[in-house]
C-alpha cells in the first residue's frame, strides 16, 4: 500500500489542486504557499494567525490550496508548487523510505489528535462503539491517517466494522448522504451542520478514543527549510501566537475572526466547531512534536500494515525552531 501511495504522490505532482488562497496570488518572496489535506476548523488556528495579522508582522503574507488529501498534498510540496505542506505525517514517512534525496522534514504540529467525529443516519444519545460491529464506515482512505486512527480505535475497543475505502476523502460526506454507508467520519464545521441540517447525527468523537497523535503537522524539503529559514520561524511563530489566543479566548470571539474564512457556514457552527475541538484539547501549545508521539503514530500505521520499516525520529523531525518560537511566545 505504500507503494501505491506513493505512486499516487507521484501523478498528483502532474496535477496538483487548483489554488483554494485567501490571500491574493503574488509571486514574490513575501508569500509563504501552504498547501492543506482539507479546510476545517480543525486548523482554526492557521486561519487565526491570518486574520489577527500575525504573517504580516511577520512580513508575509500566505496562499492556501486545499489540497483534498495528504498524497496531494505532499504532491504540491515535492513538485515546487507548494512551500510547505499541512497534512499527516504519514505522507512524510512514505516519503522518506521511498528513498527521496529531498525528503520532507516535519517542522512543526499543530493538532495532537484525531479532529473528526463519527457521525451517524440516526440519534444515538447513548452510542456505544460496538453498535459499528458490521455496519459500513466511511472513515477514510487505506495508508491515510484517519482510517488507520479509527482502525486503531476499533482495534482496542475490539469492535470491527465494514470500512468502505474506496471514496476519496473530499467525497466521503456526499456518498454518506447517497447511503454508501451508515457511519461516516467528518471534521468540523462538516459535522455540526449535517445535525443541523438532520442529515445526520454525531454520535462521538474519534479524539476522545485516539488519546495522542501528531494529526497534522508541517512539512517541507530539507532543501527549503535551508533556504529559507525565515518563512518557517514566521509560520511558527504566527501559528504559535494564535493557538494561545484561542486557548486565552472564548469561541464566540475567535469563530468571529475567522467566519470569512468558510463559506456559506454561519457563526455560530464555527463556535460550536471551536468548542468541540477545546473539549478534547485538540492543539498543541508546543508545536515541536514529541518522540513518543511519533512513535505511537509509527505503531498506528505499523497496525495498518501500512509500515514496511520504521523511522528513526531524528531523522524526519525537526524541533529546535518550534522550541525555540514557544519559549519566546510563552516567556
Amino acid at each position: 500500500m505504500k507503494k501505491k501511495i506513493l505512486s499516487c504522490i507521484l501523478a498528483a505532482c502532474i496535477s496538483v489542486a487548483l489554488p483554494f488562497a485567501f490571500t491574493g496570488c503574488k509571486n514574490d518572496e513575501s508569500v509563504i504557499k501552504i498547501n492543506e489535506v482539507t479546510h476545517s476548523v480543525f486548523y482554526a488556528p492557521l486561519y487565526l494567525a491570518d486574520a489577527l495579522g500575525y504573517f504580516e508582522e511577520e512580513g508575509y503574507s500566505i496562499e492556501l490550496e486545499n489540497g483534498g488529501g495528504a498524497d496531494k498534498t505532499m504532491a504540491a510540496v515535492l513538485s515546487g508548487a507548494a512551500d510547505i505542506g499541512f497534512c499527516g505525517p504519514e505522507a512524510a514517512i512514505y516519503t522518506y523510505i521511498g528513498g527521496d534525496e529531498d525528503a520532507p522534514k516535519v517542522f512543526g504540529q499543530m493538532t495532537n489528535r484525531d479532529g473528526s467525529f463519527l457521525v451517524g443516519k440516526t440519534a444515538e444519545p447513548d452510542f456505544d462503539w460496538h453498535n459499528l460491529e458490521g455496519k459500513k464506515v466511511l472513515a477514510g482512505r487505506p495508508g491515510g491517517v484517519p482510517l488507520m486512527t479509527f482502525q486503531y480505535v476499533c482495534g482496542e475497543i475490539g469492535v470491527n466494522p465494514d470500512y468502505v475505502t474506496n471514496i476519496d476523502f473530499n467525497m466521503m460526506t456526499s456518498a454518506f448522504e447517497g447511503g454508501a454507508a451508515e457511519y461516516c467520519t467528518m471534521f468540523e464545521p462538516v459535522a455540526s451542520e449535517y445535525q443541523k441540517a438532520g442529515k445526520g447525527y454525531i454520535v462521538a468523537a474519534v479524539g476522545d478514543k485516539s488519546g495522542e497523535v501528531p494529526y497534522t503537522c508541517f512539512i517541507a524539503k530539507q532543501s527549503f527549510i535551508d533556504d529559507n529559514g525565515g518563512k518557517i520561524e514566521a509560520l511558527l511563530r504566527a501559528v504559535t501566537k494564535a493557538t494561545k489566543y484561542v486557548y486565552e479566548n472564548d469561541s464566540a470571539t475567535v469563530a468571529s475572526k475567522i467566519v470569512s474564512y468558510f463559506a456559506n457556514t454561519s457563526e455560530e457552527s464555527i463556535k460550536v466547531s471551536l468548542d468541540n475541538y477545546k473539549a478534547i484539547n485538540t492543539w498543541v501549545t508546543n508545536m515541536a512534536m514529541k518522540e513518543t508521539a511519533f512513535n505511537r503514530l509509527q505503531d498506528i500505521i505499523e497496525n495498518a500494515g501500512e509500515l514496511s520499516q520504521r523511522v528513526k525520529f531524528s531523522d524526519l523531525v525537526l524541533t529546535e525552531t518550534a522550541n525555540k518560537i514557544y519559549t519566546e511566545v510563552y516567556a
